[in-house]
């Protein structure tokens, strides 16, 4: 078991998350509990998983949430595509969320690679 708020990737997630719902605020008001509600879900499963792996006793476990993490990301890309889609973001938003959303994913890839070689 690990502190997950020494994880710098958990630090990154809770960045995310902060940026996401500013801009979410500002979909349509009709999109409050779909598209909106969906990339929220999204966007706090990425640090929620952290958390949870991180609580768990095993590397295996650990890798399984972090694994988790990374389909979340997928899953808030695929969001914000649609929200580009259909003019809720622009090209601001869209850039700065897929960025720090891309980087998140990056280092989850890296997070696992590096605990898989340890086994």
């Amino acid at each position: 078991m690990q502190d997950f708020k020494k994880l710098l990737v958990w630090q990154k997630a809770i960045s995310l998350i902060t940026v996401t719902y500013q801009i979410a605020s500002t979909f349509p008001s009709d999109e409050k509990y779909i598209l909106t509600s969906q990339i929220k879900r999204a966007v706090l499963s990425i640090s929620n998983n952290i958390a949870e792996g991180c609580g768990r006793f095993t590397k295996n476990d650990f890798v399984h949430f972090l694994q988790m993490s990374l389909g979340s990301t997928n899953e808030v890309e695929n969001c914000i595509l649609v929200c580009r889609e259909l003019g809720y973001l622009n090209d601001s938003s869209f850039q700065t969320l897929n960025e720090q959303n891309t980087e998140i994913r990056k280092m989850l890839i890296a997070l696992i690679e590096k605990i898989r070689r340890e086994k």
